[in-house]
């Protein structure tokens, strides 16, 4: 329970500020969730809707509906799981955002100009997949790189630089950001992590033979 206290609360400013693609509906049980959540079983803070929208619907989609339709959508599915606790409400939110492919990133905006079939502006997730390019907009996910085709990297103040497949023929990505110590960090742990997974696995083998 502790843990899903834990990731809730991480994931849940990641999820408000738009960083995934998700369909309407998943966005409106969301809304209920995180309503129940916050006011339990208090229902008076529908009636002032807008105030609260910020804190339940990401804020790329907060304008894709009038408040009033926001509320009717909002409260019937709140309506739908009276007598829910806060921490069961917790829980089904991660039930749901669970299975995006972009659960449990880190996301970090950065501008880059090396490559031309990318957007000026672009969404990076590290997780455990790897790194992805999304598109700001769309929130689609332009390209996952495994960390087994990530050959190197390095980061300043300002930039983020990144080579993908080997150093010969790979392709670099440079990024302008003011993060980049943050995002070496990420991947050299998740690159170590993997690394040690690997060798547990060659040596496991190798004593079965």
């Amino acid at each position: 329970m502790a843990d899903s206290i834990f990731h809730y609360y991480q994931e849940l400013p990641k999820y408000l500020r738009g960083y995934h693609k998700c369909p309407r509906e998943e966005v409106n049980q969301l809304a209920a969730l995180i309503y129940r959540v916050k006011f339990e079983d208090d229902k008076s803070h529908f009636q002032n809707i807008s105030k609260v929208l910020k804190d339940l619907v990401p804020q790329d989609q907060i304008r894709n509906l009038s408040p009033d339709d926001w509320k009717r959508s909002i409260m019937s599915l709140y309506n739908k799981h009276s007598g829910k606790s806060r921490e069961e409400a917790k829980l089904s939110f991660l039930k749901i955002i669970y299975k995006w492919p972009t659960f449990g990133s880190a996301f970090f905006e950065v501008k880059q100009t090396t490559d031309p079939n990318y957007p000026e502006t672009l969404l990076i997730a590290i997780n455990k997949h790897g790194v992805s390019l999304i598109d700001p907009k769309s929130k689609d996910i332009l390209t996952t790189h495994p960390f087994t085709k990530i050959s190197n990297w390095s980061s300043g103040n300002t930039y983020f630089h990144i080579t993908i497949g080997n150093l010969v023929r790979g392709s670099k990505l440079l990024c302008e950001t003011s993060l980049g110590y943050k995002m070496d960090d990420l991947l050299t742990s998740y690159i170590s992590q993997m690394l040690t997974t690997m060798t547990k696995q060659r040596s496991s083998r190798g004593n079965s033979k």
